[in-house]
């Protein structure tokens, strides 16, 4: 399968960042991409308020993001926000696209590093899986990297690939930190992992709030450095061969082995 890590500068108007969506949609289906990731944030950047902003999944933006998947004849992943039933929003991944309508609510929220989202940010409970091209794709954003328990359990659930739509915070060490993790969880997994981040959109702005470093990468099973992006806005194209995850797993056979402790902590998380 051939997918595309769309590493874009989102600003805080919608429906120009939606145009951006399109855009960048129809050049990754020029190239012969099954899936383009987008970040995390695609919808708006963080650093201004989100209520405002929150459409429901059945609004204009989301709609639009279907529209766009549907002429382009690909599967579209792209960060927005979403009204919460408390008063909050939700930190939402939608997928569009050929057999695929879903969503995904961010699980780990970013009360680190001086920044709390969960003060306007609702958090999700479900892990998710989408299929794409006859290949199981699982869906996660940003903080969620640092969890490893979510991979492996999308792992279990048969994703061979497990994308990561982010919108960093800088800082220092950040960078390196995110590399580090995308490769961790690819070896966690024994499968792809496709990190998708905001580009660096400068240090005024990146002051404002979690709003990328660049860097997205695509990991390989074996947790190497397939293709990454420096700090610029950029599309990267990559052929995923999921022939070799299968190989992978029964190499390393991470899944499998995995201790009795383990599956007490899993079988405890879900009930």
């Amino acid at each position: 399968m051939r997918i595309a890590l769309a590493q874009i500068t989102t600003g805080t108007d919608p429906a120009a960042n939606l145009a951006t969506v399109e855009e960048i949609s129809h050049r990754a289906a020029a190239e012969g991409a099954s899936l383009v990731v987008f970040p995390e944030a695609t919808m708006c950047r963080f650093g201004v308020p989100l209520g405002p902003i929150a459409q429901p999944l059945d609004g204009p933006w989301a709609d639009g993001v279907r529209r766009i998947a549907a002429a382009a004849d690909l599967t579209v992943v792209a960060g927005m926000f979403c009204p919460a039933p408390d008063g909050r929003v939700t930190n939402t991944l939608i997928a569009a696209g050929p057999d695929v309508d879903t969503h995904y609510d961010k699980i780990h929220l970013y009360d680190a590093f001086g920044f709390t989202e969960s003060r306007t940010v609702a958090p999700g409970f479900t892990p998710v899986t989408i299929e794409v091209a006859g290949v199981t794709v699982g869906l996660t954003t940003c903080y969620d990297i640092r969890f490893p328990e979510l991979y492996v359990e999308l792992a279990r659930r048969g994703a061979q690939l497990i994308t990561v739509s982010a919108s960093w915070g800088s800082g220092p060490g950040k960078l390196e930190q995110w590399t580090l993790l995308a490769r961790a969880r690819g070896l966690d997994t024994a499968g792809y992992l496709a990190a998708v981040d905001q580009a660096y959109p400068g240090d005024e702005l990146a002051a404002a709030g979690p709003t990328g470093v660049g860097g997205s990468l695509l990991v390989g099973p074996y947790g190497q450095v397939l293709a990454a992006a420096e700090a610029d806005p950029q599309l990267i194209v990559c052929d995923v061969d999921v022939e070799t995850v299968a190989k992978a797993r029964d190499a390393l056979a991470v899944l499998t082995n995995r201790s009795p402790f383990t599956q007490l902590d899993r079988a405890e998380s879900r009930g």
